[in-house]
């Protein structure tokens, strides 16, 4: 556990000495002023429309950091040599790959209170109703959903050469699943075999991102989600990532760093 919360705690300081956070704070709180211009329109509706357009920024951008950071752990280690002497050290492949997995989660999680912080103090500062409890699974929710992310960026730094091809392909998997991921079962339907199978077969194995997307929560105030079905999207998320962190570590044991 020593060896997986040092390596963490590297990650999350690279992190926070990159601009790319910064930058991504920065236009996200930028953006979330305009929600004072609300009091000029006398609608409720304008507020809604509002919020909306902001958690969509924050999930863009949350995916972009969840993505752009994993993607380039092993292989920045690989292409400074710095992952000989960190695997000489008493530390396994496996640990180490816990470690960057821990790392670039906690990372993430850090990004969404923050981005969630500024969004929630104007948007609450002109509704004058804390919902804390939708905020709470809102933000858990979207951070399980990263930690599926992590995990998969991760695993993909393993199999494509260049940071930027896994980067792109995770992205656009991650924004299929997101957007497309309810639907392909209704696409199988209007399908011919074999195609409606392999349609059905990736329906029913992909992680099914969208079950995380809560944002009508805070957007329409709407009431809490239970705890029953909340704890089982978190276990579902677990359980994603363990099979790509697992992967992962199976194809990292065997694969030649050279």
């Amino acid at each position: 556990m020593n060896n997986i919360a040092a390596v963490a705690a590297v990650v999350i300081k690279e992190m926070y000495r990159r601009k790319d956070f910064y930058v991504l704070l920065i236009l996200t709180v930028l953006i979330t002023l305009m929600l004072g211009s609300v009091s000029f329109y006398h609608d409720d509706k304008i507020v809604r429309y509002l919020k909306e357009a902001c958690l969509l920024l924050i999930w863009i951008f949350s995916l972009v950091i969840a993505i752009s950071v994993t993607a380039r752990q092993i292989p920045f280690e690989k292409e400074n040599r710095t992952i000989f002497p960190l695997l000489a050290k008493p530390i396994s492949r496996t640990e180490l790959l816990l470690g960057k997995f821990v790392g670039c989660w906690l990372a993430c999680g850090i990004a969404l209170v923050c981005f969630y912080l500024f969004f929630g103090v104007i948007t609450q500062s002109r509704e004058h109703d804390w919902q804390l409890v939708n905020y709470f699974q809102a933000i858990t929710l979207h951070w399980f959903m990263l930690g599926v992310v992590v995990a998969l960026a991760l695993l993909g730094s393993l199999i494509f050469a260049a940071p930027s091809s896994n980067t792109t392909i995770c992205f656009v998997l991650a924004a299929g699943a997101l957007l497309m991921g309810r639907h392909l079962n209704k696409v199988a339907l209007q399908m011919s075999e074999p195609g409606q199978s392999i349609v059905y077969s990736i329906y029913y194995v992909m992680p099914h991102l969208e079950i995380f997307d809560v944002r009508d929560l805070i957007i329409h105030n709407w009431p809490a989600i239970a705890w029953g079905p909340y704890s089982i999207a978190l276990a579902y998320a677990l359980v994603y990532s363990g099979l790509f962190l697992g992967a992962a570590s199976l194809l990292f044991r065997r694969k030649a760093l050279n």
